[in-house]
């Protein structure tokens, strides 16, 4: 029996990878556990011999002052009688027990007791083992698909979580694939350790490069920062710790071989190599290639670096949908700001312009009217001319303007010279109705004027007679009409 049980226990050993003196202490805590089922058996302890694989059962108790726990504690004086130097703190035998009187039932709990063990030392043992590969690359294989990721094979049962949000949109996986991950996190959980894993994080991408290029793996090339957006751009910074030694040439190789190993590992993701620089503003140049860079303005207390490209290169300085720009400014640690030349000219002209007008000071014009012209021109000092705004014309009705014209004309006679009479023309009224009678008394009245005016020209011939307004005809009726007929028949 002996020999059977050590036989079990190496053969343990192989199979679980866990050690001699783990598998012995998980069966004495099996087989005691299964002893203290019984009650009164509480105090009962077992130890295995490694060598021989002889078991040995017997009760124990711990030495104390002043009991609490009669079953498993016992107090000085009563020691004395197992073992003479025994002191408090001291576990004293106090009788042995065979080991192989031990039921069918002790038997079944003892083996899941030991089982259980077993499987919780495998637990610490993974979760020890992959621990401390936080932040390294792990090859598995894809076993299946479940809703809350791929679940890859590590070997030796032991499987790792890869959730969509750590899968780069371009990959697509098939079950059996061999596929590399970068172990982002190992936790407990109830049914063991939980190993999360990646393949977007730009730690992914470090470990690939130190795969691929042995001068990173050295330590003679430095990789110094890396901007991500997995599955489609990437962007990596080297240094060379060694002079002489080309960072960007090293990490591409001949014929951009190891990068092209890089991409091809990641679906066909595009990587920018741009060499890394102490001084910000070589930097933000050079983290925004491949575009042209003509100046670049560093504000050192606002984290700010204002770009100028040419206006051919603006586009593919930005990127699409500001990719480019993006990635510069992760990588650099810099808020960038992209212009181009043309636009920083014009808006220096404007400034400028705009200095210049300020600079000049404002000339106040102000209208003169004839006697202050005058009196400037004689030399006469002018105290001070105030310039009025003009008021706000007023609406003119026809009797105002009929009255202003009246007025005028007024004016103008009285300003002519005696020798000659200007003749005034007066605004015709609106016509009326003319009746008949009306219009037969305005014909008498026309011809008596007539007459008269012949007379006044023979005794002045030099006068012009002045054209009197027209008097409004009135509505001639029908026995009106008929009086002038009568009176030219009499004469």
């Amino acid at each position: 029996m002996s020999r059977d049980f050590v036989g079990a226990l190496l053969q343990l050993n192989a199979e679980k990878q866990v050690s001699r003196e783990q598998l012995i202490g998980a069966v004495e805590d099996g087989i005691q556990s299964a002893y203290r089922r019984v009650a009164g058996d509480e105090d009962i302890q077992v130890r295995i011999d490694a060598e021989s694989g002889r078991i040995r059962v017997y009760r124990a108790r711990l030495v104390v002052e002043a009991i609490e726990d009669e079953l498993t504690q016992i107090t000085v004086a009563d020691a004395k009688a197992f073992d003479a130097d025994a002191k408090p703190g001291d576990v004293v035998e106090t009788e042995q027990l065979d080991g192989d009187v031990f039921g069918r039932i002790g038997a079944q709990t003892a083996k899941q007791i030991v089982l259980q063990r077993i499987r919780e030392v495998e637990r610490d043992q993974v979760f020890e083992q992959f621990a401390s590969r936080e932040g390294e690359l792990i090859n598995g294989t894809v076993n299946r698909v479940e809703p809350r990721g791929l679940i890859l094979d590590l070997g030796k049962n032991v499987e790792a979580v890869l959730r969509p949000a750590e899968q780069s949109p371009l990959e697509h996986y098939r079950i059996g694939q061999n596929v590399k991950a970068f172990v982002l996190e190992v936790r407990r959980a109830i049914r063991g350790p939980e190993i999360l894993v990646s393949r977007t994080h730009k730690g992914f991408l470090r470990r690939l490069f130190e795969l691929e290029v042995p001068e990173i793996h050295a330590g003679t090339v430095e990789i110094k920062a890396i901007a991500r957006e997995a599955g489609s751009r990437s962007k990596v910074a080297v240094a060379s710790r060694q002079d002489g030694l080309d960072p960007v040439g090293a990490t591409v190789g001949q014929r951009g071989a190891r990068v092209q190993a890089v991409v091809a590992e990641l679906a066909g993701e595009k990587i920018d190599v741009i060499p890394w620089s102490d001084d910000p503003g070589i930097f933000v140049a050079n983290a925004l290639s491949p575009a042209q860079v003509i100046s670049v303005d560093i504000d050192e207390e606002l984290r700010i670096a204002s770009v100028t490209v040419p206006e051919r290169m603006l586009s593919l300085a930005i990127g699409r949908e500001g990719q480019n720009a993006r990635l510069a400014a992760r990588l650099s640690g810099w808020r960038i700001d992209i212009r181009s030349d043309v636009s920083v000219a014009e808006a220096k002209a404007a400034a400028e312009a705009a200095e210049a007008a300020e600079a000049e000071p404002v000339a106040e014009v102000v209208a003169l009217d004839e006697p202050v012209a005058e009196a400037a021109a004689s030399g006469t000092e002018i105290a001070a001319v105030a310039e009025v705004p003009a008021a706000k014309p007023k609406r003119v009705t026809k009797k105002a303007a009929a009255e202003a014209a009246a007025a005028e004309a007024a004016t103008g006679d009285a300003d002519a010279p005696a020798d000659a009479s200007a003749a005034v023309e007066t605004p015709a009224a609106k016509p009326k109705r003319v009746t008949k009678k009306a219009a037969a008394e305005a014909a008498a009245a026309e011809a008596a004027k007539g007459d008269a005016a012949a007379a006044e020209g023979d005794a002045a011939p030099d006068a012009v007679p002045a054209e009197a307004p027209a008097a409004k005809p009135k509505r001639a009726t029908r026995k009106s009409a008929a009086e002038p007929i009568t009176e030219e028949v009499t004469s």
